[in-house]
């Protein structure tokens, strides 16, 4: 009888939740509605801006809002707000928020080689936001997630299975997640050929993509990502826009090369070093004018909110942040009570002449599993330095297993004792590299232009990536490449 009420329940709850798609036309589940959606945005916006930096270029916003608003217009939504973003990232990357945010990384438009290649993938992002595919994600698992736990509240043999339906749904949901991506691509050819844009261009990005994954080793297997393989979107994409050019009768089809590549001239490309940056062992910060020194063999990454810094082997774990505290009992206060640590011994102190406050604590992990592994507690030896200079609190924390904390100690103390400040005029006024747009002036190759512009041959494979082209296609005169300058 309880079974029965309760999936009585869930069917109902099921058919009250049931709304049309806008592109499909048809019911799905939903349990987001619009203004939640936009909700959903406009809480997570901040964060994203915040985390990344918005790079600030006048021609090139105004470009991606003018389009961004057309394309909107003619969408299966045009009654949503959409907003654009340029993100001050190097990473080769788009994505879209539910209730109509559209971001571009500087990294992602330094790889466009043309408008329609930009269109192609503006049409994709808001084909996301149409299509409600994070609203239905969403709904699709917490129907699940209820369907699940309702399954191991009514069956004692179900609950035992339950770890692998997990992975099951997991699977699924990976499913869902190349359906909505190709869903998209078919939208992002639509779209962007409605306003205009030849959308094979779009399939030429899918290209450089595949080159970017498998020159850095990051290709993944198509049944296990999220993502379509590029190779295969490359394929499909080509078929979809010849489709849409063969039903519309569309032949004057804007690309828009040219005006796409002249927009971009001057665009700061790879890492700016006023945002830090790594080299000869260390790290450089310009506008903050404070340098350390990275332990030897230890990948690292720099983001706005913090420098992460940790071995190969994953036994330790080392960041670098500000402080948003004042006073050093306020900081060491405020970091023992967030991570719930106890404190094992602490002093003030000076590093390169800076006052600075050091602390070590220990964190216990909780323990799962049987009562001994309970019993057989574990903790996490934190050590933590925090530097005050110019007028601003940073803080260093490095930690390891507490049984593995006197090999990496060492090096935690070398990097953070080593703070000082930066007055080497070379770091402090290294400038960033830039997208130069230059004319070939001779027919040739692409490899014989870069030759002649200059270019390291050491890095001729990566011009090639970002051109879009090998570097045996043939150039005419007059045609337009990228530089590194």
């Amino acid at each position: 009888m309880q079974t029965r009420y309760i999936l009585t329940f869930l069917l109902l709850a099921l058919v009250a939740a049931c709304s049309v798609n806008p592109v499909t036309g048809k019911k799905e589940l939903m349990l987001l509605s619009d203004d939640a959606e936009r909700a959903l945005g406009l809480e997570s916006d901040p964060g994203i801006v915040q985390s990344f930096g918005l790079y600030e270029d006048e021609a090139l916003q105004n470009f991606i809002n003018v389009k961004g608003k057309e394309m909107g217009a003619i969408s299966h939504r045009p009654d949503v707000p959409y907003e654009f973003k340029i993100l001050d990232s190097p990473v080769v990357n788009a994505f879209a928020l539910p209730g109509g945010f559209v971001y571009f990384t500087r990294g992602i438009l330094a790889h466009f080689n043309n408008e329609a290649e930009f269109a192609g993938v503006l049409g994709h992002e808001i084909g996301h936001i149409t299509a409600r595919h994070s609203a239905s994600q969403y709904s699709k698992q917490v129907l699940a997630q209820g369907l699940l736990i309702t399954g191991v509240v009514l069956s004692d043999d179900f609950a035992d299975f339950a770890d692998v339906v997990q992975a099951g749904l997991g699977l699924l949901f990976l499913k869902f997640g190349r359906d909505d991506e190709s869903q998209s691509d078919e939208l992002g050819v639509e779209y962007s050929s409605t306003i205009g844009y030849d959308a094979h261009e779009m399939a030429n990005f899918f290209q450089t993509i595949k080159n970017l994954s498998d020159d850095e080793g990051g290709r993944i297997p198509t049944f296990l990502s999220t993502h379509p393989d590029p190779g295969d979107r490359y394929n499909r994409v080509h078929q979809l826009a010849a489709t849409w050019q063969s039903e519309h009768s569309s032949t004057d089809l804007n690309v828009g090369r040219d005006s796409y590549l002249r927009m971009i001239d001057g665009l700061i490309y790879g890492e700016d070093p006023k945002q830090g940056f790594f080299e000869d062992g260390s790290f450089y910060h310009p506008e903050l004018k404070f340098q350390y020194p990275v332990p030897l063999g230890w990948d690292t990454e720099n983001t706005p909110q913090e420098v992460k810094m940790a071995p190969e082997n994953g036994e330790a774990y080392m960041y670098f942040t500000l402080a948003s505290q004042k006073t050093f009992q306020e900081a060491v206060s405020t970091f023992l009570s967030e991570h719930e640590l106890t404190l094992v011994s602490s002093n003030e102190t000076l590093v390169s002449g800076l006052p600075a406050y050091a602390v070590v604590a220990d964190q216990e992990l909780e323990q799962e599993g049987t009562e001994q592994a309970a019993a057989e507690k574990k903790y996490i030896r934190l050590q933590t330095y925090f530097i005050r200079y110019n007028d601003l609190m940073y803080q260093f924390t490095g930690m390891a297993m507490k049984e593995n904390f006197a090999t990496y100690a060492p090096q935690f103390t070398r990097t953070m004792t080593n703070f000082r400040p930066l007055t080497d005029p070379v770091k402090l006024n290294r400038l960033p590299e830039r997208i130069s747009i230059v004319t070939v002036e001779a027919d040739g190759t692409l490899q014989s232009v870069l030759e002649r512009a200059g270019m390291p041959r050491d890095r001729f494979k990566e011009l090639s990536v970002l051109n879009g082209m090998p570097l045996g296609e043939p150039l005419t005169r007059g045609t337009l490449i990228k530089v590194i300058r």
